[in-house]
């Protein structure tokens, strides 16, 4: 999961991911990065704290990273969270295999619609509980077909 800062949207990706896949005892490792490192080291934003444990997920120990080219061998999928962000992975992409594993995470909830998931650190607490709906949507179907190709 990668978002700018990894501090909002991409932590909380991971963090709703990982739930749905515990609670399926699915065994996969999720990780989330930003293109940046403004925050390198720093847990999510106290709002996206707050909302995902709202919803029962807790990201409170997560610590933002800045994506590497390691995470195209380390991942088989790389959701990015809007069109920024995927030219900057793409940017960093070392041949086609690394291309073909980053995708628009709201790809799988509109098919070729390259929507971006918003950004909510400059809005209000509003915007944080939209993002949760937007990005729990996604992780549902990214687990269900994560289980149909097992």
């Amino acid at each position: 999961m990668v978002c700018l800062g990894n501090i909002c949207r991409s932590p909380l990706a991971e963090g709703i991911l990982r739930e749905k896949t515990k609670k399926l005892s699915v065994n996969l490792t999720i990780d989330s990065a930003g293109t940046s490192n403004y925050h390198v080291g720093e847990h999510p934003d106290k709002r996206t704290i707050e909302n995902a444990f709202k919803h029962n997920v807790d990201i409170s120990k997560l610590k933002a990273r800045q994506f590497s080219l390691n995470d195209f061998d380390n991942f088989d999928l790389i959701f990015v969270m809007d069109s920024s962000n995927y030219s900057d992975i793409i940017s960093l992409a070392r041949n086609n295999d690394d291309k073909e594993k980053v995708e628009m995470i709201l790809n799988r909830v509109y098919p070729n619609a390259n929507i971006s998931v918003p950004d909510p650190y400059f809005g209000v607490e509003q915007g944080f509980e939209n993002v949760f709906t937007i990005l729990n949507n996604a992780c549902e179907i990214i687990v269900n077909s994560l289980i149909e190709s097992l």
